[in-house]
């Protein structure tokens, strides 16, 4: 399970170093895509499989599950780690995600994310600050809150 955040830099060859409590999590190949909320989303290859294989189920006549698959699929690249614990960074995901230098890397349960320093700390302000509320919205999940 990936849980925490991590404060890491992006080098000038756009590799990032990936925390050493998500590296085994994620095996030697995983898959990057972009995400919601303009962060990028990395799934350990398990994770992944069962991700794609929802969307596949998903009815192509629907306009919404063609456009979300699109862009969903179309942004995704297998990756590795080198043998310092980095990853390659594709442009047109740091494009998207806006990432530069200072990026948090968090986990979310099945999946990491990798977010813009400030773009994640004015998210995570908003958050906090509905955290309440959102979990009252959410209890019909049966969470066991």
């Amino acid at each position: 399970m990936f849980m925490g955040e991590f404060q890491h830099s992006i080098d000038e060859k756009g590799r990032l170093i990936i925390p050493s409590k998500f590296r085994e999590e994620l095996g030697n190949a995983f898959v990057l895509a972009k995400g919601l909320d303009h962060c990028i989303f990395v799934y350990p290859m398990t994770e992944w499989n069962r991700v794609e294989e929802r969307l596949r189920q998903l009815s192509f006549t629907h306009a919404d599950a063609r456009s979300f698959s699109r862009f969903f699929f179309s942004g995704a690249v297998e990756s590795e780690m080198d043998k310092q614990g980095r990853v390659q960074l594709p442009p047109n995901l740091r494009e998207y995600a806006s990432l530069d230098r200072d990026v948090v890397t968090i986990g979310v349960s099945a999946r990491m994310e990798i977010w813009n320093k400030q773009t994640w700390s004015t998210y995570s302000n908003q958050a906090q600050g509905d955290y309440e509320l959102i979990a009252e919205k959410i209890t019909d999940l049966n969470l066991g809150f």
